[in-house]
């Protein structure tokens, strides 16, 4: 008989309710100050991360292959049989080698399936709770992992930053480029491409006009088919609240969260972000 194990990383921000409700396992990363290390999401919140960047930026590393064996053996002293991963997109983070080692070194012990969501933060979080109800409802591993790859088709994600600097300084868009946006007050409208690394869809300039645009692509699917909906962000709460507000009422949203990223994806976007994300039921 199968016993399947859900995992994921820290990065997806799933709330503490669809943790436990469907038993994933996760694996940090962490955030490193130069004098302090944290385990992402553990130890140090993402107000406690955002409330110091004007004194220091931390940087962030992904789990080491030996923290990602360390579970795959918790998980196997627990006797399950397989285990589906989800991890952060490939494009952003080194993490999903660290499960594809330990997986390899664990094969003979417990089959696993390490799968590259290309997205991030609560985009994986809507796969990981359809998998959860999945393992829920007894479906066979075979079964579950034909079906994530449909699952990452149905979902897209949008996000737009109130300020560029930090996708400069971590290297996502260029100086010059991300320069002249700030200076015009540029807004990027910002998606993910085949790679599962970032792209701009559009510009817009300010935030009003950002904002609209968001809830112009939200409804644009919307429209098309009912869809699960989670909304994203670093201190722009009330912003998050108003996208929330816009989307509440569309009839065809059968599911929808509002939701912080975490400390590792916050340093890198900036706190001030603003994303949603739709999978098509």
């Amino acid at each position: 008989m199968q016993k399947i194990a859900l995992v994921t990383d820290s990065t997806c921000s799933l709330p503490k309710e669809y943790v436990d409700k469907y038993n994933v396992h996760i694996l940090r990363l962490k955030v490193i100050y130069k004098d302090r290390e944290y385990i992402d999401g553990l130890d140090i919140t993402p107000e406690e991360v955002y409330a110091r960047l004007n004194e220091e930026v931390p940087t962030t590393s992904m789990p080491s292959v030996q923290e990602a064996e360390d579970l795959f053996d918790k998980l196997i002293q627990e006797h399950y049989t397989h285990a589906v991963i989800l991890s952060v997109s490939s494009g952003l983070s080194g993490t999903i080698n660290s499960f594809r080692l330990a997986a390899d070194n664990r094969q003979e012990q417990i089959k696993s399936f390490v799968y590259d969501t290309k997205i991030l933060s609560m985009a994986v979080g809507l796969s990981v709770i359809e998998v959860g109800k999945a393992i829920e409802e007894g479906k066979s591993f075979e079964e579950i992992c034909e079906e994530i790859p449909k699952l990452r088709d149905r979902t897209q994600m949008y996000f737009t930053v109130d300020t560029l600097e930090y996708l400069i300084k971590g290297g996502r868009i260029g100086k010059v480029s991300g320069g002249i946006g700030e200076l015009l007050n540029i807004k990027p409208i910002i998606m993910m491409d085949e790679e599962g690394k970032y792209t701009t869809f559009t510009k817009v300039r300010g935030s009003k006009q950002a904002f609209n645009k968001l809830v112009a692509l939200g409804n644009e699917i919307l429209d098309t088919s009912k869809g699960k909906l989670v909304i994203m962000t670093g201190t722009m709460l009330k912003e998050a609240e108003l996208l929330k507000e816009a989307f509440a009422n569309h009839p065809n949203v059968t599911f929808l969260h509002v939701g912080t990223i975490t400390p590792a994806v916050g340093i890198h976007s900036g706190p001030r972000l603003l994303a949603f994300a739709i999978m098509k039921d």
